[in-house]
């Protein structure tokens, strides 16, 4: 399963933006979003390299609640999974 990540544009330089989440830095290309009005601050969704989406600062932590709890349950469970080896 592939999941688009919520990060917000640090730097634009034309269809390129500089994005980060949670410490990390990655390019998005923007050319799905060219006639979007996006500016440093914003956030967008982020899928193999593109941006997708322009969510709110409200969206973008909603789905970064669920990501960390899916990441939390899956730690919780990864243990056990080592035990019946």
């Amino acid at each position: 399963m592939c999941l688009g990540i919520p990060m917000q544009i640090r730097s634009i330089d034309g269809l390129v933006a500089r994005c980060e989440a949670k410490g990390v830095v990655r390019e998005a290309n923007l050319l799905m979003l060219e006639h979007e009005s996006l500016a440093v601050g914003d956030y967008v969704v982020v899928h193999l390299g593109y941006a997708m989406d322009k969510v709110s600062a409200e969206e973008a932590a909603a789905a970064w609640e669920i990501y960390d709890q899916m990441l939390a349950a899956e730690e919780a469970v990864e243990p056990q999974a080592h035990e019946s080896r």
